[in-house]
């Protein structure tokens, strides 16, 4: 039995009842300073440790989410069985970059949310400056493109023939988000997009057609799911808690429960609005 068959059978068996070093482990990495992903990804986590058995961890950027050149807890990617990406234009050291290149090229399955695709600003000169546009084109399958404007919002729907793709199952074929539309065709590589947006009220009024929200791939390998959605509301919708949900099981190569993923919130929830945080005094 190969790697990602043994972890395959693991999560397939994992219950709450496991001890900790048999439950599948899902790593989070968060560093985005402006959608809130250190109050989200902690949410998901919290789902998929109730409901699906998984132990989770946690990196922030410290001592801020803004900080752009720290991410503390990024030792957990070397035990990971999934990596769950929300960052945005980090600069980071190499011992702390080098974690999370041996991770993505280790051929262990991937996740990412909407800024994923601009993980890194390294400045013009660096030996990571490929890295800017590279990873998120090679690793999610699109780089930094522009948006529709923060005033609007977007309409999303079901690509009539991936309705029967286990992550869709128990989504909503129809939704409102708060997420203003990334633009990001064409995607590069083996994209398979699930769900496409329409921008409602965009800024200027350009409106640069539907766009993919949400798709698969594959790097090195391992199974991938991004979605560009991932405002801090994004996440008070059901449609979209369950999207998440069902993509980080299908990327971990679990069954996705037949209506969809027990996607209710566990704890509470509330974020404050998206917006760069003030550093802290």
């Amino acid at each position: 039995m190969g790697r990602r068959e043994a972890v395959a059978a693991i999560l397939y068996a994992a219950s709450p009842r496991l001890n900790a070093a048999e439950r599948p482990h899902v790593a989070f990495v968060t560093g985005d300073d402006e959608y809130r992903s250190e109050f989200s990804m902690p949410m998901i986590a919290r789902i998929l440790e109730a409901s699906y058995g998984t132990r989770t961890s946690i990196a922030y950027a410290r001592p801020t989410p803004q900080t752009a050149t720290n991410i503390e807890g990024l030792e957990a990617l070397r035990d990971a069985d999934l990596a769950v990406f929300f960052l945005r234009w980090r600069r980071l050291p190499d011992e702390q970059l080098r974690l999370i290149l041996d991770y993505v090229n280790s051929g262990k399955p991937i996740a990412g949310f909407r800024t994923s695709t601009h993980t890194f600003k390294y400045p013009a000169g660096s030996p990571h400056e490929h890295l800017n546009d590279g990873f998120g084109r090679d690793v999610f399958g699109q780089t930094w493109i522009r948006h529709h404007g923060h005033l609007s919002t977007t309409e999303v729907s079901q690509v009539p023939e991936q309705s029967g793709h286990p992550i869709l199952r128990g989504v909503a074929r129809e939704f409102k988000a708060p997420s203003w539309l990334y633009v990001v065709n064409p995607l590069h590589g083996d994209c398979v997009p699930l769900l496409t947006g329409r921008a409602v009220n965009p800024q200027g009024g350009r409106d640069y057609g539907p766009q993919p929200v949400a798709w698969t791939k594959t790097y090195k390998g391992a199974r991938v799911f991004f979605t560009t959605l991932g405002h801090p509301e994004d996440f008070k919708l059901e449609p979209f808690r369950k999207l998440a949900i069902n993509g980080l099981l299908w990327s971990a190569g679990k069954q996705v429960p037949r209506g969809g993923a027990d996607a209710r919130i566990q704890g509470e929830y509330n974020p404050p609005p998206s917006g760069v945080p003030k550093p802290a005094k």
